[in-house]
């Protein structure tokens, strides 16, 4: 193994980011989805057949085309930036000036480092400068970010980013905890622990601001 190859790995079992935005080239979309499928699904049937699968088996069989869809149609659509959600503002004529906390936001996402999946919530808040943001818009953009090869960190300041642009203003924050398989099903196996990042802009850096709402995100859900 060459030096940079034994880098790589240390980056990657530590899961450290070797970028604040998602390492895309700049063809990354002059293929169509259909000519991305067709590639992938010959790398997923050498990968299958080199660990030692009967691809001949009818259950295998159909194994390579269901995981290039799932790659370019599901777990890494978010890539593109043409199926970006539109973060539609709203005028607040009820002059609401208070924080608002949209928590438990369900977030799927894949680890970069070893494709293995990312499970946990989201928790936004933002206050208002005069324009309001449709709630089901935050759990799109959580999507849209999540669904690409991540680091939780990025994804964290991503949603951020993604808000404060959509709201015009910097009072945004975002935690997330979250569960990742490559600590808990593979390496040191810990199947209990999970991680927090938190990104906190403009008012949500003032310690006040930002206990009120992590006093939020505590809070019991009930019906």
């Amino acid at each position: 193994m060459t030096r940079n190859e034994e880098f790589s790995d240390e980056m990657g079992d530590n899961h450290i980011a070797s970028n604040a935005t998602n390492p895309v080239r700049d063809d990354a979309f002059e293929l169509t989805d259909e000519q991305k499928i067709e590639s992938i699904k010959k790398d997923v049937y050498n990968i299958m057949k080199t660990i030692g699968m009967d691809m001949t088996d009818d259950s295998l069989q159909g194994t390579p085309n269901r995981v290039a869809k799932m790659f370019v149609k599901e777990l890494f659509g978010g890539l593109n930036p043409a199926k970006k959600p539109k973060a539609s503002t709203f005028a607040n004529p009820y002059k609401y000036g208070e924080m608002l906390v949209e928590k438990n936001i369900t977030l799927y996402s894949t680890c970069e480092h070893h494709l293995l999946p990312i499970i946990g919530r989201a928790h936004i808040a933002y206050i208002s400068n005069g324009t309001v943001v449709g709630l089901s818009k935050m759990n799109r953009i959580v999507d849209y970010y999540a669904k690409r090869p991540q680091v939780q960190e990025r994804l964290t300041m991503q949603i951020v980013q993604e808000m404060q642009r959509a709201l015009n203003t910097q009072d945004v924050a975002c935690v997330i905890d979250a569960k990742h398989l490559c600590v808990n099903s593979r390496g040191i196996r810990d199947i209990e622990s999970s991680t927090v990042t938190s990104e906190f802009g403009g008012k949500f850096k003032e310690e006040q601001t930002r206990r009120e709402f992590l006093e939020y995100v505590k809070m019991e859900t009930k019906f």
